[in-house]
């Protein structure tokens, strides 16, 4: 990966805690010069998702294949035979437009991509104001069974414990708070002044 090297924002957090709310808002400043990291998966698209918009949609076979080839930057069973990864070509499609690259990603993928490129990756976990407050975000979404929510809860107490790893922690108890929080962390990491 070489020619233009951007910047890597990394967004993580427990399902329902707000990071894709945050991640659309900062793509939609354009100062930012951001395109989304569209991530792969084996799992089926839910609701409206549209491959190649949403993920790439890959099946378990073709998936598993690519890990053998290590065509990932990272990858994660998520749950059994539910794989997320991030394409190594991904990221150099978007650095060949000249842009940087932000991630709506898993906490254990999150925090492998600030590994491999921890100069130029601003990590940043998002808080949700409380598991019992996930578990009602999670319900509203009406996306998914009781039993897949119970998963994500018991889940989301592990992946909370993860906080401190990243660079910095956004506490989202107020959406326009926590927007203007990432506004301010983006830019300055990229050396925006207002």
């Amino acid at each position: 990966m070489d020619s233009f090297q951007g910047k890597l924002f990394v967004f993580s957090a427990p399902s329902g805690s707000g990071k894709t709310t945050i991640v659309r808002h900062l793509l939609a400043q354009e100062k930012f010069n951001l395109e989304f990291s569209i991530s792969a998966t084996s799992r089926l698209p839910r609701g409206e998702e549209v491959d190649g918009k949403d993920y790439y949609f890959i099946s378990l076979k073709d998936f598993k294949q690519h890990i053998k080839n290590e065509d990932f930057l990272e990858w994660e069973e998520v749950y059994r035979d539910n794989f997320y990864g991030t394409l190594k070509s991904e990221v150099e499609r978007i650095w060949a437009k000249g842009k940087h690259v932000i991630f709506d990603i898993d906490v254990a993928g999150g925090l492998r991509i600030k590994k491999k490129f921890p100069e130029q990756t601003l990590a940043v976990f998002v808080k949700p104001p409380s598991i019992d407050e996930l578990k009602i975000r999670l319900k509203k979404r009406k996306t998914e069974s009781d039993e897949k929510i119970n998963m994500r809860i018991a889940k989301a107490s592990i992946e909370l414990a993860t906080a401190p790893q990243f660079d910095k922690i956004i506490k989202n108890y107020d959406l326009e708070v926590a927007f203007k929080e990432a506004e301010n962390l983006v830019g300055d990491y990229l050396g925006i002044k207002e």
